[in-house]
Parts: C-alpha cells; sequence; structure tokens
C-alpha cells in the first residue's frame, strides 16, 4: 500500500493538505470524493532507507485487538454488515498497523474473500486461535457472539500479563539503576580516591582494599563485560527462536526461584483458557489441543500437550501424560479428569483458568512485597561498603594527624 500526499479543495473552497494510504491513484481520488474533496494536486511519497517501515517486529498490542474485537462484535449485534464494520473500524482504530491491515481485509471482503482467509494473511496481527475462532463462527452463524467471547479471552490475558508485567517490572528497573550506580562509583568516583590513598601511603583497610581491588578489575574487564552481556541476551533471544533449544530455556524460568513459580501459574492460567474457549466454540478436542499447543507459549508445556494429543487419537485420556509430569499439578489433572468424565471439560477448565488467574494475581503482590524490601537491603549493603572503603581510610588519616 502506497501513500500519497494530496491537496484538495473542500466544498466551501477552502484547501486541505494531508498524507492518505491507497493501493491506486485512481482509490485516492475516489476516497477523497468520499470526503468531499476536489483534488488539486497528488504526489505519491517515496519510501527512503530512514522512513521505510520495519515489518518484521510489526505487531498490535494485545489491548488494540482487545478494543477491536469487542466494538466488531457490537456493529456486528447492531445489523452492520462485516465490510462496513471493517470500514469503520479502519477509520477508528488508533493503531497504525491495525488500520492498515483492515484496510487490507476490507479490500479482500469486498472481492469475496472470506473473514477467517482474510484473517489468516496476517498471522503477525491475528493470531491462529483468533482465525480459528473466527472460522467457527462463521460457519455457525455465530459471528458476534464469538468475537465476544475472543474479546473476554484476551482481556483476560491481557489483564494476566499485566499483573506480571507490573511484578517484574519494579525489580528489573531497581536492579538496574543499581547496577548502573555501582559501576558509576566503581569506575569514576573510586579511582579518584586510590590517588589520594597513594599519596597518603600507608596501610589500607581490608574493605578498601576489596573495594579498589573491584575497581580496578572493572575498569580493567569493563568492555569485555559489556561485549558479554551483549553476547548473553544475543544468546537469550536466538534460543527464544529456535523451538528445539526454547524447551530448555523455557525449563529453566519454570525453575526459578519465585519468579518461576508466577510464570508456572500464568502459563497454567493460559493454557486453561486457551483450551475452555476452544472447547466452548465446539472446536473439535484434537484440533483445541493442537491449536493450544502453538499458543501456550511455553515448550515444556507444549511437549506434553502433544503427548495428550497422541493419548486421545489412541482412545486414552488426556491426562494421562500429564500425571507423569511436574508441570501439571494434581489439581489440574482431577479437574479435567473430572471433566472427561462428565462431558463439561470446557467448564471445568474455566474453573482452572479462574483459579490461576487469581493466583497470579496474588502471587505478583507477594513477590513484590518480597522482592522490593530485598532489592533495598542488598543496594543498601553495596553503598554502604563502598561508603565504608572511604570513609574508614580518612577517619585513620585524621588519627594519624592527631
Amino acid at each position: 500500500m502506497a501513500q500519497f500526499r494530496y491537496e484538495a479543495r473542500d466544498r466551501s473552497g477552502k484547501i486541505k493538505r494531508g498524507l492518505i494510504y491507497a493501493e491506486t491513484v485512481h482509490e485516492v481520488h475516489r476516497k477523497l470524493r468520499e470526503r468531499g474533496l476536489r483534488t488539486i494536486s497528488l504526489e505519491e511519497k517515496k519510501e527512503t532507507f530512514w522512513t521505510k517501515e520495519i515489518k518484521l517486529f510489526q505487531k498490535v498490542k494485545l489491548m488494540d485487538l482487545n478494543v477491536f474485537l469487542r466494538q466488531f462484535s457490537t456493529l456486528i449485534k447492531a445489523g452492520v454488515t462485516i465490510v462496513e464494520a471493517i470500514k469503520t473500524l479502519t477509520a477508528q482504530s488508533t493503531s497504525k498497523t491495525l488500520r492498515k491491515t483492515l484496510h487490507q481485509v476490507e479490500k479482500d471482503l469486498r472481492e469475496g474473500t472470506s473473514l477467517a482467509s482474510s484473517l489468516k494473511k496476517h498471522p503477525n496481527i491475528f493470531p491462529s486461535l483468533l482465525v480459528n475462532m473466527v472460522q467457527a463462527g462463521e460457519i455457525s452463524g455465530s459471528l458476534d457472539e464469538t468475537l465476544e467471547k475472543m474479546a473476554d479471552y484476551y482481556d483476560k490475558q491481557y489483564r494476566t500479563r499485566q499483573k506480571m508485567k507490573s511484578a517484574l517490572t519494579y525489580p528489573i528497573v531497581v536492579a538496574v539503576v543499581s547496577v548502573i550506580v555501582v559501576a558509576f562509583l566503581l569506575l569514576f568516583v573510586i579511582p579518584t580516591y586510590v590517588q589520594l590513598f597513594a599519596q597518603i601511603g600507608g596501610e589500607l583497610p581490608l574493605i578498601t582494599k576489596m573495594v579498589v581491588g573491584s575497581s580496578k578489575w572493572l575498569t580493567e574487564h569493563f568492555v569485555l563485560l559489556i561485549i558479554l552481556a551483549f553476547l548473553l541476551f544475543f544468546s537469550v533471544y536466538c534460543i527464544k527462536n529456535i523451538k528445539s533449544m526454547k524447551i530448555y530455556l523455557d525449563y529453566a524460568i519454570l525453575k526459578l526461584p519465585l519468579i518461576g513459580k508466577l510464570y508456572h501459574k500464568a502459563v497454567l492460567a493460559r493454557f486453561a483458557r486457551t483450551l475452555s474457549s476452544l472447547l466452548a466454540n465446539s472446536v473439535s478436542i484434537l484440533q483445541a489441543v493442537a491449536l493450544t499447543e502453538n499458543i501456550v507459549e511455553n515448550e515444556v508445556v507444549a511437549k506434553i500437550l502433544a503427548r495428550s494429543r497422541h493419548a486421545l487419537e489412541q482412545g486414552a485420556s488426556m491426562t494421562e501424560p500429564m500425571a507423569k509430569h511436574w508441570v501439571f499439578p494434581i489439581f489440574v489433572i482431577q479437574m479435567i479428569a473430572i471433566g472427561e468424565k462428565t462431558g463439561s471439560l470446557d467448564y471445568m477448565l474455566e474453573k482452572i483458568a479462574d483459579y490461576y488467574e487469581s493466583e497470579v494475581e496474588t502471587a505478583s503482590d507477594q513477590l513484590k512485597s518480597i522482592i522490593e524490601p530485598l532489592l533495598i537491603l542488598i543496594i543498601a549493603v553495596i553503598v554502604g561498603i563502598i561508603v565504608l572503603s572511604v570513609i574508614v581510610p580518612m577517619f585513620q588519616l585524621f588519627n594519624n594527624i592527631q
């Protein structure tokens, strides 16, 4: 889709200038006429290296997707056609990426493509779960209800993620700031006192020797540490994008103290909510489990779900592989087993999701209450040691002078 810079005159004769997205010049003229504008001049805005959009990382925020689905459902319920609803939402969307994508969806719909098929062309914007649910809604004739359920689903996902972010953001920020402050003291402050101590002479206290040694070591290896930190982050990024390696990273995160428990509960909530939503919308159990494998975002859980799917194909219970792995608590296994026996698996999974979403909220508050004072104590100890390493020799100097 190209971008055009236009100059046009409205019905009152006033000059209007702006930018507009369209596939062709003819489409630009049509859009301007719909706005009551008569074109004076039109110029296609060429993309340069600096203005070119990087599509690799283009994604829509979970909240924007939730708002879009909620509004889409409301318009369909009000009797608005799908094409007109998409057109309306394209104009209203505050997300540039979503707006451009919806414009393409509208074009596909006018050419006779189904909504699900059109959404499927944009996997970075519309998740596979949403596409499959929309397809089921189109077939059953309950698209408005499906969209509303998906809005509820993504709303719960958004709230769970926000809870995790709020629990982890503060400790991470404090830790990063602390590292920067300590590095600044060791790299720039302590060396000035080292020169002073050298001029004074005499035996330095042990605490001062330790800090001075740390300062000297950090100064000599600072560039190396920066390179190692970069390589570490780059390695984690690569591992996250290699499915065969990601399972080890996910396993390690699950086993982390404090944070691992919170992450574990969030993964279980996501698994249960996703599978429950699929089953409640008449998706077959095998297809639902297969979709959940790709959506759960944890390779340890996904691997067990793959085994559960194979167990279902052989006529066994999906809980058999789960019972053999620690990642699924006995509570989850029992609830799923009851759901299988009574034919209310979607309801049982919904209750599991409710429970773990509540647990994530509680655990995130507990994590913040534990980590915050712990970080403050660690920072106080480190800064206190650095300050003492400077003050103690100064006191000795004053005593010698007296």
